[in-house]
């Protein structure tokens, strides 16, 4: 495989199809070389349009989604970042590039374990992985400046409103299976939120994620 031209197609028939147009965001996927971040085994998909698997029901984000998402919460140098499932490693690699630092939360030790990995490989250095559940949100180093929750949530809890600062922005797939929408949150004050979906997807969820009340007759 001629890994150069499968990193340029993949930018240019999945990625920009999908009204990602920011310049430094696409550069940014030649930078951060996605199929170092993948299980050896799917190397050779690395840039298809799929979920790659990690393992025990979890998987990557399209390479589509990971750009799309990484564009509309336009991380900053001086911001904070948290990261709800921190997989692979890849995407808070995306943000490492973008933002001062991130805090990266993951529940099953194998992944958080894969994730330090690759990350370490890859000389990123302000990207601290913590092993817990965060799945409802994480009291610990906050109010951040983004958040993004990288598997689904039947509900989006409160409390990781309540952990952004004003001018924060939150990423979070919101639903149930089979359609969900990406949502972007943004704080625009403290206490008021402007909310936005991006478009209809669907997702594993997070483990432990919050259920809503459901009505049994």
């Amino acid at each position: 495989m001629n890994i150069e031209q499968a990193r340029f197609n993949m930018v240019e028939q999945q990625i920009r199809p999908w009204e990602v147009l920011d310049q430094d965001v696409l550069d940014l996927l030649y930078v951060v070389r996605r199929e170092e971040f993948v299980p050896p085994e799917y190397r050779e998909l690395a840039f298809s349009d799929l979920e790659i698997p990690l393992g025990e029901g979890e998987r990557m984000w399209a390479p589509k989604i990971e750009a799309r998402v990484l564009q509309e919460l336009a991380p900053r140098k001086s911001e904070r970042v948290l990261e709800v499932g921190t997989g692979s490693g890849y995407f808070a690699a995306l943000l490492a590039h973008r933002a001062h630092h991130v805090l990266s939360v993951e529940i099953n030790p194998r992944l958080k374990a894969m994730g330090e990995r690759n990350l370490k490989t890859q000389a990123i250095d302000n990207v601290t992985v913590e092993l817990g559940d965060a799945a409802q949100g994480w009291i610990k180093e906050r109010p951040f400046d983004v958040i993004v929750l990288t598997g689904s949530t039947p509900v989006l809890p409160q409390a990781f409103l309540q952990q952004l600062k004003a001018g924060g922005r939150l990423f979070a797939i919101v639903g149930d299976s089979p359609v969900m929408s990406a949502r972007m949150v943004t704080c625009v004050a403290e206490g008021s939120y402007r909310s936005l979906d991006l478009f209809e997807t669907d997702f594993i969820p997070l483990v432990n994620a919050l259920q809503p009340q459901r009505f049994s007759f």
